[in-house]
């Protein structure tokens, strides 16, 4: 724990730190490279790679997109110029990369290093660069392994590149693999995005040739994922217990300006936040990932990267690195890195907003509406299936994005509800309103905003407005999937995405299947577009998402409203919500058993942190500083009485504390009786933290804060949110 002055020093180096410049790649003629010069320089793909004939390359392709089987003499021709290409970098170790069920990521170093008889050489053999063997049972598993049951191997994975990651000393090649159990059984986040790609390549590719688009060979699902993260000085956060044991502030009382006037966002960036910036998109550049924007985001001390769309797997495994990217680089200018749905309360917390979309093999992209989106009846057919999918399986999307962090989040004045809607934009509700009623379609010409300056480019009006308190929002050609938690591996909430539109793309094939008998292709994709948009219109919803009122009218409409994690892993265990997903292999029944078990364990292992954590911090730190305070207050009001002053003020100022202490101690007595009267059953557990013992916390927090806000600032031990949040 802190002493009381870790507090000022760690003042003294945030405000005194200097910025941190790394060396750009020059060319011949000393000038900077552009970007396009080294962007991948540390990435490996077979298709592109030299020292791969052409026929292999061919080969390979078709191997990762039909599944047929990996020839060992291929994998040994790949394994051969990798290892030529790595090693000439400065490699000397490779991994096989993967995400078991932690959300992060893991891997186990080997070196290159082999002897052919006594004589030492580099070499990755065919089998080692195809399958590795870590231990399948000191993941977590959801009690799928004992612990003397524990081989499981990784798989490479063809279609995400290799890559090198850098070291102090040298560099490790990166094979990016799925993770899977002696029998097969997904024990990552990769295996069931993979299945969930596969089968939604399936039938959307069906679906394309059926309504006349022949050529289509393969639909893909592309995404594009924005990152928020915090930035706090590395001083301030090992002064902080709180956010080095749980990532978030246990307590803090909230600055009198923070986030209200707006001026954050979209704001200069900070001199220093900037070279980290600059350092993160680089790192990322070189690793192939097309880093593409970066801003201030609304609150203090709170930032954003985006990438540009790319293949769901790729772009899954390039948040990893993001998430990892810009951890590793944040340190290096003495920062920390926050991806904690919600490190601060009372201000913004942090988002991943998911951009989804479908593109053909020739780029033609699924959502795109065109200039005239009411004469589009592919475009409005395809969404209104994904329309129908989210309704349907609006409890597992819930689900997906679920985690303590994320509770902070969801429903709260800066995040979507935990009632999952869709937002369309008024033009396109107009137009599905009139199909759903039967009416004629109008058509809705393009707009141009006169702005009333001569000097301004004209605008022309979006199909759609944007709206971000909408958790899945149609936003021009994709959707995005707004709830996802900062934190989170987007592969999960992408495959229960893709699952859930894969099931209804089936249905839809079968029913165009028997209306094209009968009629025109453009009258059956009308009928279907009325079919699922008379199902679901109940999740239409461009309003204000935050709002009383839209809770409400949720109800009403017969919208689940799944508040807390503890509520919403349920689905998992619902058989009629996940009954088409084990039907199709894209879970298997007992791997959605094991994944609930391990999210429970996780929820409640890290709330369980989170109230260890606090209850030391206020015994530590909180009530030594007021007791502190008090007998200061106490001795003043006794030399006063000594010498016949009057001390109305101090005794009133000594009384208030005095109750505030009071109130403290019995809220922490009260959190510590619940927290050990937990039993040994994880799902009840589960709930009674979520609805009992949760709001204990909050309310020893709120108690922290008033007393936070009577000590005089040198008495209090712990850097404070203006601190945190302000000084860098």
């Amino acid at each position: 724990m802190p002493s009381k002055y870790s507090r000022i020093e760690a003042k003294k180096f945030a405000i005194n730190r200097k910025e941190r410049t790394f060396k750009r790649p020059v060319d011949l003629n000393g000038n900077f490279q552009k970007v396009s010069e080294y962007y991948g320089e540390n990435v490996f793909h077979y298709l592109t790679a030299p020292g791969i004939p052409e026929s292999i390359k061919n080969e390979l392709l078709t191997v990762s997109n039909s599944g047929n089987k990996l020839k060992k003499e291929h994998a040994d021709i790949v394994a051969k110029a990798v290892t030529e290409w790595a090693t000439a970098k400065g490699a000397t170790h490779f991994c096989h990369w993967f995400q078991p069920l932690t959300g992060s990521t893991a891997e186990k170093h080997d070196a290159f290093l082999d002897l052919d008889g006594e004589l030492p050489i580099e070499k990755l053999s065919a089998g080692q660069l195809m399958q590795g063997e870590p231990d399948a049972s000191s993941f977590p598993n959801g009690g799928a392994r004992s612990t003397f049951e524990a081989r499981g191997y990784t798989s490479w994975d063809l279609t995400s590149p290799m890559f090198l990651m850098d070291g102090v000393n040298g560099k490790t090649l990166c094979i990016p693999t799925a993770f899977v159990s002696y029998h097969g059984d997904a024990l990552d986040m990769k295996t069931p995005l993979l299945r969930s790609v596969t089968r939604l390549n399936d039938v959307a590719t069906k679906f394309m040739n059926l309504i006349g688009f022949t050529d289509t060979k393969k639909v893909s699902v592309t995404c594009g994922a924005e990152q928020e993260y915090f930035l706090v000085d590395k001083a301030f956060y090992f002064s902080r217990p709180d956010l080095v044991m749980t990532g978030r502030t246990l307590l803090g009382s909230l600055s009198h300006k923070n986030q209200q006037l707006d001026d954050h966002y979209f704001g200069r960036i900070p001199e220093r936040v900037l070279s980290c910036m600059e350092e993160i998109d680089y790192e990322l550049h070189r690793l192939g990932i097309p880093a593409k924007t970066r801003h201030n985001e609304v609150a203090p001390g709170q930032f954003e990267i985006a990438q540009i769309f790319r293949e769901a797997n790729v772009s899954a495994d390039n948040n990893q690195l993001v998430m990892a990217v810009i951890k590793e680089v944040a340190e290096k200018h003495n920062f920390i890195a926050l991806l904690h749905e919600k490190p601060f309360a009372g201000i913004n917390g942090s988002g991943k907003h998911i951009n989804w979309s479908m593109a053909t093999d020739d780029g033609m992209n699924l959502l795109e509406p065109g200039n005239k989106p009411e004469k589009n009846i592919k475009f409005l057919a395809v969404t209104s299936i994904v329309i129908e999918a989210v309704y349907r399986r609006a409890k597992l999307l819930r689900m997906a994005i679920s985690s303590q962090g994320n509770d902070h989040r969801l429903g709260a004045n800066e995040a979507p509800p935990s009632i999952i809607s869709v937002f369309t934009g008024s033009n396109l509700e107009k137009i599905f309103e009139a199909i759903k009623n039967g009416e004629t379609v109008s058509e809705e010409g393009k707009v141009v905003l006169d702005l009333g300056a001569n000097q301004l480019a004209n605008l022309m009006m979006d199909n759609t407005d944007r709206n971000r308190t909408s958790p899945f929002a149609f936003t021009g050609n994709k959707f995005e999937f707004r709830a996802v938690g900062s934190s989170q591996s987007i592969s999960f909430p992408l495959s229960i995405l893709n699952a859930a539109v894969t099931e209804v793309f089936e249905e839809s094939i079968e029913f165009l299947e028997k209306e094209i008998k009968a009629s025109s292709v453009e009258a059956a994709l009308m009928k279907l577009t009325k079919k699922w948009l008379q199902s679901s219109w109940n999740i239409i919803f461009n309003g204000d998402g935050y709002s009383q009122e839209w809770v409400e009218e949720a109800k009403k409409r017969g919208l689940p409203n799944l508040r807390t994690t503890a509520d919403a892993l349920g689905a998992l265990l619902d058989d009629e919500q996940t009954k088409y997903m084990v039907e199709k292999g894209i879970f298997r029944k007992n791997e959605l058993q094991m994944r609930y078990n391990v999210l429970v364990e996780n929820y409640n292992t890290l709330r369980e942190i989170e109230f260890q954590t606090q209850m030391d911090i206020v015994k530590k730190n909180v009530l030594p500083a007021t007791l502190e305070y008090k007998k200061r207050l106490g001795k003043v009001i006794k030399v006063q009485k000594e010498i016949g002053l009057e001390s109305s003020v101090e005794v009133e100022m000594y009384k208030k504390l005095n109750f505030t202490v009071e109130s403290l101690y019995a809220n922490l007595m009260n959190l510590t009786s619940a927290c050990s009267a937990l039993n040994g059953d994880a799902a009840k557990n589960s709930l009674e933290i979520a609805n009992n013992i949760f709001p204990l916390s909050e309310k020893l927090a709120q108690s922290c804060n008033e007393v936070e806000d009577l000590i005089p600032n040198e008495l209090w031990p712990l850097p404070t949110y203006y601190e945190m949040l302000f000084l860098r």
